[in-house]
């Protein structure tokens, strides 16, 4: 009898998964669109909230690096209301769900952890709109790290982005002298430089290595059930960092007695919506990741921080002269001309179907 179960467990488990992999081209072109769409939204929300948090008062670098990973309970709707809710699928949570898997996550958490760390450095000390270009710099480092880790082919398209994009930020550092809040030290804006920087080498891996742990994930869930480990670790790791450096009681202070906007607004907005934003947006990174490459979720990802310098120039008034103008074009530039590569790609590839 248990034989029995076990053969149509399998049976069924097979049809899954068979289901999944060969899900309908409108479907998976639906699926890629909202995920995008949850990519911008989360991505210049978050940036936007996180420079929110700073210019108002608040000052706990493990409270901003906190705020990013903890929304982690969220994702549990997405993988347990398909099943138990909307009916959708028959397919268990955390089905196929191996040691190995798991090893990876908490892994990849930490490091992601460290990286929310680095980012929230760089945010208390940068410009919005400096810190976004600046981060663009992942994008060349992902494209090698992929050829090396996922052997992702080297393209005229995939390389033309890459160098454009790669040249705004460079032009941006050269001409970043300029751009130093007032009363901001040299000093300060140096570690918030090379935090932003290696934010962006950090997660130039995180894309590669993810992909390549993806291969062996056979649906979107999955994915979700992954990204639900990989921030409740990044979770724990910047838990221990506030337990040490009295995070929690500062969150309290600075609602009370720091935050110019009041608690409300400090519980509501620069806590609440910032864990809200932060998680929408690394979803959305790892369902890209899925549903195309690492180096085009890099693409897109680093195609948003134009999006995020336009928004910190009308949101907080930050500089925009000459040359973040530049960078800005090249930024649009770059990521237009690989969106027309893989248009000019498919084109071709119905032409050989044909």
């Amino acid at each position: 009898m248990s034989d029995v179960r076990v053969n149509a467990d399998q049976q069924e488990e097979g049809e899954q998964q068979q289901n999944l992999v060969k899900a309908p081209v409108k479907r998976s072109l639906g699926l890629l669109i909202t995920t995008y769409g949850c990519l911008f939204v989360g991505s210049i929300a978050s940036s936007l909230l996180a420079k929110y948090y700073f210019v108002h008062g608040g000052s706990s670098r493990w409270v901003s690096t906190w705020v990013q990973s903890a929304g982690f309970p969220l994702l549990l709707g997405l993988i347990y209301f398909p099943r138990f809710v909307f009916k959708t699928t028959k397919r268990r949570p955390f089905t196929r769900f191996t040691h190995r898997h798991l090893l990876f996550s908490v892994v990849i958490g930490l490091i992601l952890g460290f990286n929310n760390f680095l980012f929230s450095w760089g945010t208390s000390y940068l410009p919005v709109s400096t810190s976004s270009l600046l981060l663009s710099t992942q994008l060349i480092f992902t494209l090698i790290l992929s050829v090396i880790i996922v052997k992702q082919k080297v393209t005229f398209s995939n390389l033309n982005c890459v160098v454009l994009l790669t040249l705004s930020s460079v032009l941006l550092a050269l001409g970043s002298s300029q751009d130093k809040p007032a009363g901001l030290t040299k000093t300060k804006y140096f570690i918030g430089f090379l935090s932003t920087i290696g934010a962006g080498l950090l997660f130039a891996l995180y894309l590669p290595v993810t992909e390549r742990v993806y291969r062996s994930v056979y649906c979107y869930a999955m994915v979700m059930e992954m990204q639900l480990v990989m921030e409740f670790s990044a979770t724990v790791f910047a838990t221990i960092g506030m337990a040490f450096d009295g995070g929690f009681k500062d969150m309290v202070k600075e609602a009370n007695q720091v935050f110019t906007k009041g608690p409300t607004v400090y519980w509501t907005v620069a806590i609440l919506a910032n864990v809200v934003t932060w998680q929408l947006c690394f979803a959305a990174t790892s369902g890209m990741v899925y549903l195309t490459s690492g180096i085009t979720g890099g693409i897109c990802m680093t195609a948003l921080l134009a999006m995020n310098v336009i928004g910190g120039v009308v949101v907080y008034g930050d500089a925009f002269g000459g040359v973040k103008i530049v960078s800005t074009v090249l930024c649009i530039w770059g990521f237009s001309s690989y969106v027309y590569g893989i248009y000019v790609k498919m084109k071709k590839d119905e032409e050989k179907e044909e």
